[in-house]
């Protein structure tokens, strides 16, 4: 049942390029508006993947009588975050300041963020 609320934010076309699941929007500006969106609804499903995850292991530091596993997914977190903004920064830098220099860092965003509520909802079971 509370997955099916973070799959309703994550869409089955998840395993395709950001960019070519919006290849039909037309323009530049219409494509970067596409990944944009993608962007917010992948955000939204980290955000909830990784309250599911917290509760688990809030759950394992209770029965356990251990505080380890919480401060090891927020570090975890925090560590995943620093990382995905300066790779999707360099992605970014690779396009020499072209026009498509957006697009790239966001779906970088998405792509990675894709990954990450693969792996936190793995931690949450």
């Amino acid at each position: 049942m509370r997955w099916t609320f973070v799959l309703l934010l994550f869409p089955i076309s998840a395993v395709a390029d950001p960019t070519m699941e919006c290849i039909d929007a037309g323009s530049q500006v219409e494509i970067g508006s596409c990944v944009s969106d993608m962007e917010t609804r992948v955000s939204a499903a980290i955000e909830s993947s990784y309250s599911l995850a917290l509760g688990a292991a809030k759950e394992l530091d209770d029965v356990t009588s251990r505080v380890v596993a919480t401060p090891a997914l927020q570090t975890s977190q925090n560590t995943w975050i620093a990382y995905r903004d300066a790779q999707c920064e360099a992605v970014g830098a690779s396009f020499g300041g072209g026009s498509g220099t957006g697009i790239a860092i966001t779906a970088c965003r998405v792509d990675l963020g894709r990954a990450r509520v693969d792996e936190l909802l793995r931690y949450a079971n």
